[in-house]
């Protein structure tokens, strides 16, 4: 694959199935955890998820600049661009800050926030894939 529009769409496909793969299963998991074992269980989340989303935006980052710096502007790529953006603003402003606060103790309303902002990244994932499918 040589055309930025084809590596947006695999860095765009990565990013969603990430997304609901934490969507639906990682958080759902996570928030079973009773507040006994939350310290444990949320540290050793937070170790492994950790390495894998740098990955993905990385990944989806790279993808996103090719795509504005070679591409022709099209709608589809203007649309992957912000919602990748808005998404990476979301675990920086939204995720990244209440999973520190779940690391000092299990909260159900910090939870709660956390799993509202993760609905709000999915539709960001699912945004970015589609103008990425878009753009090509």
């Amino acid at each position: 694959m040589t055309d930025a529009s084809g590596w947006l769409v695999l860095a765009a496909g990565a990013h969603l199935g990430f997304q609901l793969t934490v969507t639906l299963v990682v958080y759902p998991a996570l928030a079973d955890v009773p507040p006994d074992r939350w310290t444990a269980a949320h540290e050793a989340h937070s170790r492994r998820i950790t390495p894998v989303v740098g990955v993905v935006y990385v990944g989806l980052l790279a993808a996103v600049a090719a795509a504005l710096l070679r591409e022709p502007l099209t709608t589809g790529t203007v649309v992957a661009a912000v919602a990748a953006a808005v998404s990476m603003a979301l675990t920086a402003a939204g995720a990244a800050p209440l999973h520190g606060r779940l690391g000092r103790g299990h909260d159900p309303r910090v939870l709660h926030r956390l799993l509202l902002v993760d609905r709000l990244r999915l539709v960001g994932a699912l945004a970015c894939a589609a103008g990425a499918v878009v753009a090509l």
